[in-house]
């Protein structure tokens, strides 16, 4: 196994528990251009409406925990009722499309609560699920009924029967309100940092039989950090799964997997600055991920050797940070990623 000097890797603790409490951390452009793993062909860069898609829907409750729903103007789904979503808009934060799509369809104003989660088919076509809560504004009606909807109101789920565009919505307000009823991970909201491309940072963790904790970190080409991975935006990547470039990345640097395997367990955060259209379009999902023995194996003291000298495990030492990572791998307390 290899082993880095340990004031570098120091340095990475940081970057670990930023990336662990949701902030988001700088991309470096270090090694290759910000990234350490990338398909054959160099990754393009993300632009919004050309080979990428983003879309943003809110989830939003009131007290008595009913849901708020519009009513669709398109022609394809007139008069059918959906949750308030959208694309994003060029030079739009995620966050700022979200609050304009609810305000636009609902006429209510809104805050986001958290992510709650991320739904892909591949880098080309991404959205963002938010719960979120109204602080302002008045319920859209049939007299002021527009291209962007017809009208809006609260529904119970129940009662009266609407007629949906489509019930793939359902999940997400049982999401909803589970996280309102019990939360399943803490408040994540998007981290305004430039990503040119769409890619993943990954907190890969190895918990040895000891108690002892290791952090996989990218070592070649500058100062060791979370190694991130590409994913490739041309038309025969497009149909690649959204986290196809992280398995990528561990295919690189793991041994075969004969014994441990690598258990990808949600976001921790996301990454994303649109204020310069064509150059940071792009989104950085930050990762988390642990290397397992297989069933019926003890566990091991130590984490595998690894295949590649670009990259190398780092001991957590700190005693305070090893609590925060144990503490989110036992509670499961991810954004979940949907496919």
């Amino acid at each position: 196994m290899r082993k880095a000097a340990g004031a570098a890797m120091a340095g990475a603790g940081a970057e670990v528990g930023a990336v662990l409490g949701g902030q988001g951390w700088p991309l470096s452009p270090e090694g290759g251009g910000g990234y350490d793993s990338a398909p054959l062909e160099p990754p393009e860069k993300a632009r919004l409406r050309r080979n990428t898609t983003y879309i943003v829907l809110a989830v939003l409750l009131n007290e008595k925990s009913e849901v708020l729903v519009m009513q669709e103007a398109k022609r394809e789904c007139y008069g059918a009722w959906y949750l308030p979503a959208g694309r994003m808009e060029p030079r739009e934060t995620i966050v700022g499309a979200m609050r304009r799509e609810v305000q636009e369809e609902t006429g209510l104003q809104c805050q986001p609560v958290t992510l709650l989660a991320v739904e892909e088919r591949g880098p080309g076509w991404i959205r963002f699920v938010f719960l979120a809560q109204p602080t302002g504004g008045t319920l859209k009606t049939l007299q002021e009924a527009d291209g962007e909807s017809l009208q809006a109101q609260w529904w119970d789920r129940k009662t009266p029967a609407l007629k949906l565009r489509a019930r793939d919505i359902l999940p997400l307000m049982e999401l909803a309100l589970q996280y309102k009823a019990s939360p399943g991970h803490p408040p994540v909201l998007p981290s305004e940092l430039p990503c040119p491309w769409v890619g993943q940072r990954l907190l890969l963790v190895f918990a040895g039989s000891g108690g002892e904790l290791w952090v996989l970190l990218a070592v070649a080409g500058g100062a060791p950090h979370l190694p991130v991975a590409a994913s490739g935006l041309s038309p025969s990547e497009l149909g690649e799964r959204l986290l196809v470039g992280v398995h990528r990345l561990l295919r690189r640097c793991l041994p075969p997997p004969t014994q441990a395997s690598a258990r990808v367990r949600g976001l921790l955060g996301v990454q994303h600055l649109g204020k310069e259209p064509g150059q940071s379009d792009g989104v950085c999902f930050n990762v988390a991920a642990t290397l397992e023995e297989a069933p019926g194996r003890p566990p091991k003291p130590s984490p595998p050797a690894l295949r590649s000298p670009d990259f190398a495990w780092w001991k957590v030492e700190d005693g305070a940070l090893r609590s925060r990572i144990l503490q989110r791998l036992s509670q499961d307390s991810f954004v979940p990623v949907c496919s």
